[in-house]
Parts: C-alpha cells; structure tokens; sequence
C-alpha cells in the first residue's frame, strides 16, 4: 500500500473511529456545558485516543511478530466484531448514563470511547501500520468529532446520534473483511 493510500486508510479508520465520541457527543451537547468545558472535552477524548491505539499497535506488534498470519486473520475478525457491535449498539435503546463531563466523570468517558480504539490499534500494530500517523490522524479526528458533536448537540437535540454510530460501525466492519479478502 502507498504512503498516501496508507494516510486515507487512516483517516477514515480514525473518522469511524470518532463517530462514537461525535454521537455520544450530541447527547452531552445537550446538558448546557460551556464552551471551556468542550474545549477540554474534546481534548481529553483525544488524548485517549492517541493513547488507547498506541497501546493496541505496540501489543498488535509483539503478537504479529510472535504469531504471523494467525494474528493477522484474528486482527480483521476484530475489526469485523468491533464493526458489528457498534452498528448494533446503535439501534439499542439508550439508557441515560449519570455520568457528568467533569473530573472521573471525563475520564470514564474518554475511556468508554477510545476503548474501540485500542482494538483498532491492535489490527494497525499486527499489520505494521506507521505508528505516528496512525495515532495522529485518531486523536485529531476524535478531538474534532467531539467538538462537533457537543457543539452540535446544543443546537439540534441528537437527530444524528444513532446513526453516525452505525455509519462508523459499518466503516470499521468494512475493513476488516478488506483485511482478510485480499482484494
């Protein structure tokens, strides 16, 4: 794959990625934060999700060194999980979670959205995705997608929530039948 092929695959990786902090933005939104508060929001989901990828491709590394192909076949499977899971989750019913933005309440949240990241990061790592880039593009488009998505949820109430979550699933699921059809 070309270096900028690579860059593309990357960016819409971290894009399907962030759709879930964007969604669960939009609810946030709505609970009146200032714009101080968004501005560290989306920061602090960012940083996990340079973090939370980082971690994933160091440990995708020492499995894919350690187990070859076999880890490769196991890192699409997961994108294919993973891509499920969140268009399925998307369709649930939502339960309104207590969980505020501020102090441990934003770290819990960050957590919760950039857990994905981790798997996704996992997959990079066994295929040998280039580290810096990778972690980049994910945590400037989850910063970016969190701020739209407050700022946005001040605005229209959460129209799009559900469905940005599916459309990031259905990315994700998509390249992880990529990764095992060799296309």
């Amino acid at each position: 794959m070309t270096a900028f092929g690579e860059l593309i695959t990357l960016l819409i990786m971290a894009f399907a990625l962030g759709m879930d902090a964007f969604s669960i933005g939009l609810g946030m939104g709505m609970i009146k934060l200032r714009l101080k508060q968004i501005v560290l929001i989306g920061l602090t989901v960012g940083l996990f999700h340079v973090w939370m990828p980082l971690l994933g491709m160091m440990a995708g590394r020492y499995l894919s060194d350690t187990f070859g192909q076999v880890a490769s076949y196991a890192g699409g499977l997961l994108l294919i999980i993973l891509g499920l899971q969140m268009f399925w989750a998307s369709f649930q019913a939502e339960e309104s979670s207590p969980i505020r933005p501020v102090g441990m309440g934003l770290m819990v949240f960050a957590l919760s959205v950039s857990l994905d990241s981790f798997s996704v990061g996992l997959t990079l790592g066994i295929y040998g995705a280039k580290t810096i880039v990778a972690v980049i593009c994910f945590g400037l488009a989850a910063t970016l997608l969190t701020w739209i998505g407050l700022l946005l949820g001040r605005k229209v109430q959460g129209l799009l929530g559900q469905y940005s979550e599916a459309l990031g699933g259905s990315i994700l699921f998509v390249f992880g039948i990529k990764l095992l059809l060799p296309i």
